[in-house]
């Protein structure tokens, strides 16, 4: 277990900041290597489908919790 680690990201054009435990930055990259995209490209892509009252680190756990259950079905 770790404490949540602070990343910087750029979305849209802006820079803000998430915290993430690292197991959930490290699933994030590898997603986003599998697809053949940047870790802040899927970060933005996950960002602009969110509800407005979903945090982004929220919407970015639950992202990967949902890639992860996919592939144990």
């Amino acid at each position: 277990m770790s404490a949540p680690a602070k990343r910087s990201v750029t979305i849209g054009g802006h820079r803000t900041s998430v915290s993430l435990e690292d197991a959930f930055w490290r699933e994030l990259r590898g997603i986003a290597k599998m697809r053949g995209q940047t870790a802040a490209a899927l970060i933005a892509a996950i960002d602009a489908k969110r509800p407005a009252e979903v945090g982004l680190a929220t919407a970015l756990r639950l992202y990967v919790l949902s890639e992860l259950l996919k592939r144990l079905r």
